[in-house]
């Protein structure tokens, strides 16, 4: 008679294990890295994420400011992280940048991350004061061809998506642009404001609301088409034709994250498509939210990174 228990004890006691094991994710808060400032764009973005997500998934965002580096250094974090489904990274089109700026970067973004989302298309401006003698995209660069070298802009920092894509436009248009480096959108805002430089590249994020409030004037999108946010404000594309340099955030996971889980993730970002209150506060900020599926953040990094690469090589751009 023992014996013929013993089986059934030892499936009874297996039980709690197999469903230890199989533990419905998530159970714990989940981190949400942003490789850049508190306050900013992507960190805005992130925390109205990580607010949608609360109630479907039934925990927490943890939002983890880890910036340095033009963004590599959140990105190395989420690498190191385990696959677990507890972390997660919110960041840039950088993702495509940094393996092009990096000699020694120390991991792929292709290949030692999960790819999960595609979370939007930024459309970058090219915005100048509102009392600028630049009254159109066809006035900076007409002064630029006359006098090579004179015309500035500001970017949010040295290997910055801003910073290629107006090295991009200088090659592109075949003119001479001087880049300053900023510590941030908002300083280079400043500096346009105080007459220190002609122009910034700079998204939506940043300048839609100086351009609403008379402050600025916004010459271009870096877009192929313009945008609903600004009909008025035509693509750069459209006098410098082959001019387009993407701009997107995205959320990636550590390698190998559990196929369940990502499936999981996907869809409950697929739903944020749907909600109006979630695409009103896009649309203030001049995007439209996509959140994909996996597979497309993946095309558009195999896309991306060979084309900053050959941007970054023409133009001399390296990060130290």
């Amino acid at each position: 008679m023992r014996r013929r228990h013993l089986p059934a004890l030892g499936l009874a006691l297996a039980v709690p294990l197999v469903a230890r094991g199989q533990e419905a994710w998530p159970s714990r808060p989940i981190r949400l890295i942003i490789p850049f400032s508190a306050g900013g764009p992507i960190d805005t973005v992130g925390r109205m994420i990580g607010e949608k997500l609360r109630e479907p998934l039934g925990q927490s965002f943890i939002i983890e400011n880890r910036t340095g580096a033009g963004g590599a250094i959140g990105l190395r974090n989420t690498v190191q992280a385990p696959p677990d489904g507890y972390t997660f990274v919110l960041t840039s089109s950088s993702l495509a940048i940094l393996p092009a700026i990096y000699a020694n970067l120390g991991f792929d973004t292709r290949t030692d991350l999960t790819p999960v989302s595609l979370v939007a298309e930024i459309a970058t401006t090219i915005v100048v004061r509102a009392n600028h003698r630049f009254a159109a995209l066809g006035d900076l660069v007409a002064e630029a061809r006359a006098k090579p070298g004179t015309v500035t802009y500001g970017t949010s920092g040295i290997g910055s998506s801003n910073h290629l894509s107006g090295a991009l436009f200088g090659t592109t248009a075949g003119i001479e642009l001087v880049h300053v480096p900023y510590r941030g959108a908002a300083a280079a805002m400043n500096a346009l404001y105080a007459g220190d430089i002609d122009l910034v590249f700079a998204s939506t994020v940043e300048t839609l609301n100086h351009a609403r409030e008379g402050r600025a004037r916004i010459l271009a999108v870096t877009t192929a088409a313009r945008i609903p946010a600004l009909p008025e404000v035509p693509a750069a594309v459209e006098m410098v034709p082959g001019y387009i340099a993407p701009n997107w955030y995205a959320i990636a996971a550590p390698k190998d994250l559990p196929a369940p889980i990502l499936a999981r993730m996907s869809r409950e970002l697929a739903t944020l498509r749907g909600d109006a209150d979630f695409r009103a506060r896009f649309a203030r900020l001049g995007a439209e939210p996509l959140m994909s599926a996996p597979d497309v953040l993946a095309a558009r990094l195999a896309e991306d990174v060979p084309t900053w690469q050959r941007v970054a090589a023409a133009a001399g751009i390296r990060a130290e």
